[in-house]
C-alpha cells in the first residue's frame, strides 16, 4: 500500500453505500438508515455544480447520520468534446476543474469520471430470472448510444473514423489538464470502465478503459495518486477475456496499489458479445470472490449495488435485496479474515 495518499484521509474499511439523489425526501433517508447505511454518493448536473450546492447538500445528508463520499456532475462525465477534441473542449475541461474545486471546497473527497466517447450502449431489455426486465446487450444488434439525453447512432456518432492515437493523446491532454487540480483539491477521479468495452463503437474506439493494460498505461500517463479507478465490476464481467485480466486478479492488482476509489457492484449472466445484466447471486461471477478480494486487499472505498433488475416492478426492493446480499457477503468476508487471523495468532 501507498503511505500518505489520497486514500490515508478515509476512514478504513468496505463501505457499503447508496446511490441516491442529492434531493433526497424523507423516506429516501429513512429507506438508506433503515438498511443501515452510513455513505452515499450522489450525482447532479451543470446547473447545481457548485461548493455552496455540494457542501449545504453534504451537510444536509450529515444531518442523517450519512457521509458524502462522492458527487459526480453529469455534465462533465462522458464528454465526446474531451474524448474526440471537439470545438469546445478546452471549456470542458475548464468546467471539470471547476468541478473539482467546488468538490474540493466542500470536503467532498471523491467523483466519478467517464471518457466514453459516445456514450452507454445498450440492447432491447431482456428477461433474466423470473421474468424480471433488465438491461441487455447484444453487438449484433446494437445500433446507438445514450448519454444525459443525447443518442449516438450507428454508422459514425461523429461523422468519421477516430484513430486508437487519437484517443490516447486527447486522454494524456484531459488528465494532464486535471490531475493537477485534483491533487491541489484533495479530490480523487475513479475512472469507470466503457461500457460496454468493446473495441470500437460507431466510428470510436474504446482502447483505454476496456482492458487491464489500457488502465495500467492510463494511470503511469497519469501519474497521479489523485487518479484511479471506479471499479465497476458488471463492465469487467461483460469484457471477459476481452478485458486481458480476470476481475479478481484485476482488484489484486490495482488495489495493492490504492487504485480503486470505488466500486459498482454488479453481476452479468456472460461476457460479450450478448450479455443480460442480472441479480448478484445469479451471473457467472460468484460476487462474494469480489467482497473477499477487495477486503482481504484493503480497499477501503465504497462498493455501490448497480444496475439492478426490476423486482416486484419496485426499484426499492431490488436495491434492499442486492444491499442485503452485499452486507452478508462483506460480514462472511470479515468474519473468515477474523477466523484466519486469530488461529495464525494462536500458533
Amino acid at each position: 500500500m501507498i503511505k500518505d495518499g489520497p486514500l490515508d484521509r478515509i476512514a478504513p474499511g468496505v463501505k457499503i453505500t447508496a446511490q441516491m439523489s442529492p434531493e433526497a425526501t424523507e423516506s429516501d433517508f429513512q429507506f438508506v438508515q433503515q438498511m443501515g447505511l452510513k455513505h452515499a454518493v450522489l450525482w447532479t448536473d451543470a446547473t447545481h455544480a457548485n461548493a455552496d450546492y455540494y457542501k449545504s447538500t453534504r451537510n444536509k445528508f450529515a444531518e442523517y447520520g450519512i457521509e458524502v463520499y462522492g458527487f459526480g456532475n453529469l455534465d462533465v462525465h462522458n464528454q465526446d468534446a474531451i474524448v474526440l477534441n471537439l470545438e469546445d473542449r478546452d471549456a470542458k475541461i475548464e468546467e471539470y476543474k471547476a468541478h473539482l474545486r467546488s468538490l474540493g471546497q466542500a470536503g467532498i473527497p471523491y467523483t466519478t469520471y467517464a471518457h466514453m466517447g459516445n456514450g452507454i450502449w445498450s440492447t432491447e431489455r431482456e428477461e433474466t430470472r423470473g421474468g424480471a426486465p433488465a438491461r441487455g446487450f447484444n453487438l449484433d444488434k446494437a445500433d446507438k448510444g445514450h448519454w444525459h439525453g443525447r443518442i449516438f447512432d450507428t454508422p459514425l456518432s461523429h461523422g468519421r473514423e477516430y484513430t486508437e492515437e487519437e484517443i490516447w493523446d486527447n486522454y494524456t491532454y484531459f488528465i494532464k489538464a486535471v490531475a493537477p487540480v485534483a491533487e491541489e483539491s484533495g479530490v480523487m477521479i475513479g475512472i469507470h470502465p466503457d461500457d460496454p468495452p468493446v473495441p470500437k463503437l460507431a466510428g470510436v474506439p474504446r482502447c483505454i478503459f476496456s482492458s487491464f493494460d489500457g488502465y495500467k498505461r492510463a494511470l503511469e500517463i497519469a501519474n497521479s495518486p489523485n487518479v484511479g479507478i471506479c471499479f465497476c465490476v458488471g463492465c469487467w464481467l461483460e469484457g471477459g477475456e476481452w478485458m486481458g485480466n480476470d476481475a479478481l486478479e484485476s482488484i489484486r492488482y490495482f488495489a495493492e496499489r490504492d487504485k480503486i476509489f470505488k466500486v459498482h457492484f454488479r453481476n452479468v449472466d456472460k461476457p460479450l458479445p450478448h450479455f443480460v445484466e442480472t441479480f448478484v447471486d445469479n451471473g457467472y461471477m460468484d460476487m462474494y470472490q469480489v467482497v473477499k478480494h477487495l477486503h482481504q486487499f484493503g480497499f477501503k472505498g465504497p462498493i455501490i449495488p448497480d444496475h439492478i433488475p426490476s423486482l416486484a416492478g419496485d426499484s426499492r426492493v431490488g436495491t434492499a435485496y442486492t444491499i442485503a446480499y452485499m452486507k452478508a457477503m462483506l460480514q462472511r468476508a470479515e468474519e473468515e479474515d477474523t477466523c484466519v487471523s486469530g488461529a495464525t495468532g494462536n500458533r
